[in-house]
């Protein structure tokens, strides 16, 4: 459950005990944005083969645009008054998606796990737009489509990619 803290007394006319779920929903969809961020980076560094150049620019453009996400994520959490992640330590903590520290992975492997990771995210952010409209939070209940569809977009590149002809 999400912290608190009476030092930041952040204004908002939603009810504390309703912002708190959302607070958890939405920093467990941070959680994993900043795993998934670094395991596309991860992916970027080592990613070999004939499609090397595509696959290299690809990532990085993808992990960019999960990086660009984060910051909206954790402002989103500070407008409601609460508190958001502070180390790597809440983030292992929280995070759903899984690391991947294998010394290789194939570029077909690499493809299809980044595929179902940014699926995994469409779901938490489809749980953090349940927990808005429950608490009737209409900012977030907006904002969260947009990061949704760019999920989407990002599983259905590394789909289209990875398709053999």
């Amino acid at each position: 459950m999400a912290d608190i803290a009476p030092d930041l007394k952040t204004p908002s006319d939603l009810p504390r005990n309703d912002t708190r779920s959302v607070a958890d929903a939405l920093n467990s969809s941070l959680a994993d944005c900043y795993a998934l961020y670094l395991k596309t980076k991860n992916f970027h560094w080592h990613v070999s083969g004939p499609h090397f150049r595509d696959y290299h620019l690809m990532l990085d453009e993808q992990a960019a645009q999960i990086l660009g996400v984060t910051d909206a994520i954790a402002e989103r959490v500070r407008k409601t008054g609460n508190v958001t992640l502070r180390s790597i330590g809440d983030i292992s903590r929280r995070q759903t998606i899984v690391d991947n520290d294998r010394d290789f992975v194939s570029a077909e492997e690499m493809l299809a796990e980044l595929r179902d990771d940014n699926l995994k995210l469409v779901e938490s952010f489809r749980a953090v737009k349940e927990a808005a409209e429950d608490a009737k939070d209409n900012a977030t209940s907006g904002v969260v489509d947009e990061w949704t569809d760019q999920a989407e977009e990002r599983a259905w590149f590394l789909f289209e990619a990875s398709r053999r002809a």
